[in-house]
């Protein structure tokens, strides 16, 4: 039985005048909406107050946004971006990197939780990994509707035809991604509840890191390349970045497996 799926969406939602809502910004807006109830539930959970939720998500959003543009200029584009600056802050006309926006929300935590007493950056990041998870899942939907971040062709009876790029079957890397990445929240979301993290920091981070970009670093085997350079390239840039953070996880797990009790992070 043939599973082939005709792929035709326009990225626009609707159009009144000059406003043109996309499926993407739908997607990445949700992404924020729906970690702030989880968030919430969390904060409470823990008595934690409420305006503390607020800057952390702040943090987060310019976190994101920054680390992910930077990332697209740096790591993708960096000659045609040095060579024309004012293009960095056009965000509008798309262009983020994930990489980057992990990167961006490393460094965002940390310095929020620099200004937080009683949240150790070990903690704040043990909670905000299990919303990351789920964002990263919205996103990639985002992906998808924009008809972006392509598979490779398939010979399968199972594909996705994107009539914006060409007419061959290929594999849907964005649905595969944005499953991966939900499983991953449950099993993120289902270890917190159980393990208790105050009594096990760590252990969320760690296994955020080491899950999404282990399965970042073999679906991208699926994926056409994002730009001409990385032709020829055993592995490509997006499985070039995720090498140092699986690493990072693995060195969070295993820094709090050999001292449990010790979170040098707290104040």
């Amino acid at each position: 039985m043939n599973y082939i799926i005709n792929w035709n969406v326009n990225p626009i939602i609707f159009s009144i005048g000059p406003i043109s809502p996309r499926w993407y910004g739908l997607f990445f807006a949700l992404s924020f909406l729906v970690g702030s109830a989880i968030g919430s539930w969390i904060f409470k959970r823990e008595k934690q107050p409420a305006e503390s939720l607020d800057r952390v998500l702040l943090y987060m959003l310019f976190g994101t946004i920054i680390g992910a543009r930077l990332g697209e200029c740096l790591f993708y584009n960096p000659a045609y971006y040095f060579s024309n600056p004012i293009e960095i802050f056009k965000v509008w006309k798309g262009g983020l990197a994930s990489h980057g926006a992990a990167l961006g929300l490393l460094l965002s935590l940390y310095l929020y939780s620099r200004k937080t007493p009683g949240q150790s950056y070990v903690w704040i990041l043990d909670r905000a990994v299990i919303v990351i998870a789920l964002g990263c899942s919205f996103i990639r939907l985002g992906n998808l509707m924009n008809s972006e971040i392509i598979g490779k062709p398939t010979g399968s009876n199972w594909g996705f035809i994107f009539h914006q790029i060409d007419s061959l079957p290929r594999h849907p890397s964005q649905l595969y991604e944005s499953f991966a990445y939900f499983i991953i929240f449950i099993i993120l979301l289902v270890l917190y509840i159980k393990i208790k993290p105050n009594e096990n920091p760590g252990i969320l981070s760690g296994l955020c890191l080491v899950l999404m970009l282990t399965a970042r670093f073999f679906l991208e085997f699926l994926k056409e390349n994002q730009v001409v350079f990385e032709s020829g390239w055993t592995l490509n840039m997006g499985q070039k970045l995720s090498i140092p953070l699986i690493i990072l996880g693995f060195g969070i797990l295993l820094k709090y497996s050999l001292f449990p009790n010790r979170d040098i992070s707290k104040k």
